[in-house]
Order: C-alpha cells, then sequence, then structure tokens
C-alpha cells in the first residue's frame, strides 16, 4: 500500500508540470513547427488530403501482393486461415454472418491505402513505396470487380473510384433522435397482462400456460416440413472421385463445393455441369464473364474441360487468374469430383 500511495503523491506532483500554463510560466518547450507537424501526420482523409503523388498498375500490384500479402490474405485476396478476407463478400452485410472486406463493407478507398501504406505488410511495416501502395490497392479494387485488370491507380484519378458501401454508413444522431424517447423507464408493473402470441424456433422454451395457448395456424406452422426424396445419384468411378479431390486442391482457395458451399472469390461450383455460364446466384461475374453468359454459354463437360484447359483463351479478360490443367486425366478427375460432390 505504501509503494501505490507513493505513486499516487509523486504523479500528483509531476501532473502541473507537464500542464501548458506551467510550460508558458518557466518558458519549457515551444510550439510545434510545420515540418515537424508534416512529419506525424501521415494519415490520408477521404477527401483525398494526405494523399501523395504516384502511381500503380492492377498488373503490377498482383507480383506486389503476390510477394508481400498473400501469405496471409492470399493470393486473390480471400484470406488464409483466420487472417481478413480483403475480396469478396458481396451483397453479405444483412447476413447472420456478413463477410466484411474492402468491396463488400470499407466505405473509404483513403482507408485501405493509409493502412496498407503505414502498417503492412505484417512485420515490415512502412517497407512499401508511395507507387508499391497504389499498385497494391488497385489490386486489392480489382480483386473486388471493382476496376478492369488494365487499371492504373493514381492521386489523380483516387476519388474517382466509388466504393460499393460509401452510402452505408451514417452519423450515429441517437442522443439526439432516440434517447429522448428513453427518458421515462418502467421497473415493475408495466404492462396489465401479459399474453404468449408467438412461439420460439426452439418449441421447448416457451412455457405452457394450458392448452389453447397456441393458436392452430401457428402450431400447424411449426411442424416440420416433410423431407424431398432425394433420387438415387448416377454411380461414379471412386478412383477417378478420389484423384479429383486431390486435384481440386488447386482450385479450393476461390471455389467451395459439395454441402455448405458458399460463394467465395469464385463462385460455388454444385451442379456445374449442365448449368448456364454466369448463372449463381449471389455471385458478383467480370464482366468479360458476363458478354460470355449472354451469349448463352452452357457448362456441358466439353466447355468445362475447354475452360479447365485455359481460363484466359476460354473466356479473355476473366477474372480467373488460374493458368489451367495441361493433363486431361486431371481435368476429367476434377470434373467427376465435382459431380460427386452435387450429388
Amino acid at each position: 500500500m505504501s509503494k501505490f500511495r507513493n505513486l499516487l503523491i509523486a504523479s500528483a506532483l509531476i501532473a502541473p508540470l507537464a500542464s501548458p500554463a506551467f510550460a508558458e510560466k518557466t518558458g519549457l518547450g515551444r510550439e510545434a513547427l510545420p515540418e515537424e507537424i508534416a512529419a506525424w501526420n501521415w494519415d490520408v482523409s477521404p477527401d483525398g488530403t494526405g494523399l501523395p503523388p504516384g502511381a500503380g498498375s492492377v498488373e503490377d500490384g498482383e507480383m506486389l501482393f503476390s510477394d508481400n500479402c498473400a501469405v496471409c490474405h492470399g493470393e486473390f485476396a480471400e484470406g488464409v486461415d483466420n487472417w481478413p478476407k480483403l475480396a469478396g463478400g458481396d451483397g453479405t452485410l444483412a447476413n447472420k454472418d456478413p463477410v466484411k472486406t474492402v468491396g463488400s463493407y470499407w466505405p473509404h478507398l483513403s482507408t485501405v491505402w493509409d493502412y496498407a501504406h503505414r502498417s503492412m505488410p505484417f512485420g515490415n511495416a512502412q517497407s512499401l513505396s508511395v507507387d508499391d501502395t497504389y499498385a497494391i490497392v488497385a489490386y486489392i479494387l480489382y480483386s473486388n470487380n471493382l476496376v478492369e485488370d488494365d487499371f492504373v491507380l493514381s492521386n489523380e484519378n483516387f476519388l474517382e473510384v466509388e466504393m460499393p458501401n460509401a452510402g452505408g454508413f451514417i452519423v450515429d444522431d441517437r442522443a439526439e433522435s432516440e434517447y429522448p424517447v428513453f427518458t421515462t423507464r418502467c421497473m415493475e408493473n408495466c404492462k396489465e397482462t401479459v399474453e404468449i402470441t408467438m412461439r420460439a424456433a426452439v418449441l421447448d422454451v416457451t412455457p405452457d400456460l394450458g392448452e389453447g395457448d397456441v393458436p392452430a395456424e401457428e402450431a400447424t406452422a411449426a411442424e416440420p416440413a416433410a423431407e424431398p426424396v432425394a433420387e438415387a445419384a448416377p454411380a461414379v468411378d471412386p478412383a477417378l472421385v478420389a484423384a479429383g479431390e486431390k486435384v481440386f486442391k488447386k482450385c479450393k482457395a476461390c471455389h467451395q463445393v459439395g454441402e455448405g458451399a458458399v460463394n467465395k472469390v469464385g463462385p460455388v461450383l454444385n451442379g456445374l455441369v449442365g448449368r448456364a455460364a454466369g448463372s449463381e446466384e449471389g455471385f458478383k461475374y467480370s464482366p468479360a464473364f458476363k458478354d460470355k453468359a449472354a451469349e448463352g454459354l452452357v457448362w456441358d463437360e466439353a466447355n468445362i474441360a475447354a475452360y479447365l484447359q485455359d481460363p484466359k483463351n476460354f473466356i479473355p479478360k476473366n477474372k480467373m487468374s488460374f493458368a489451367g490443367l495441361k493433363k486431361d486425366e486431371d481435368i476429367a478427375a476434377v470434373i467427376a469430383y465435382i459431380e460427386a460432390q452435387s450429388n
């Protein structure tokens, strides 16, 4: 206790020495010079204030991102393990588990540039040049389908980039709009009667008050629907499917297939064979892909094989960065695996 009391006394004695009034009286200290303030004032504001001159392309950014960022954020900004995803999540903010990425959530591009330039890469902060930062941010934009692959980001066009969630943030005005409504608090006897009007989805948590406490239509609605009878899946070659599972590891960074699959950097591949191109609900396709879909492309096995062999040649300027599978047996195996997981 005595040691703690001594610390309190020392703090009480030191505090006045640090006050502006004491500094003025004793002549200690001086006003910071503009260049001293500038040395600390590195932040970039949403209106572009503080943004240095420079430029960087998506093409250069892809290589820089691979060298400096991919170990944590993935080659396609899809995230690795528990490290943050920087791409994807479009249209998920209203979901129970929203995917908050640069494309789906961040309202200002300045935040991306400022954070990357001052705090990244992890463990080697402030090692990126101004142009490198522009390039990496350009690649992140491209990974979110916000710019084309030939885009060059610079301080001159920075404010022209529209962030999808720019309007998703509002000023917190609850102190004026809501708090006054709740000034009167009720602690007991707030209602004359309490009645059960609905039942919880978990049917054993709402207390029973006796017969007739649940409307008949609600009781009927609570009964689970009959499970649809699944059709028998066609026979598949287990060895081919097993081989396809190994090949599919090259695809898992961007695609999911099977029960519980969700869109990631690439769309879900369930039911791919026979599906119209560009039709996976909830996925944002690149313009090149949309154009091909408008031509009536259908994913039969021949088209899937041609696409897997050379994605960039089959649909020029599409977003898929994978170089392709060169062995016919690998292509056949991965198609068999996708079909097996879709059944």
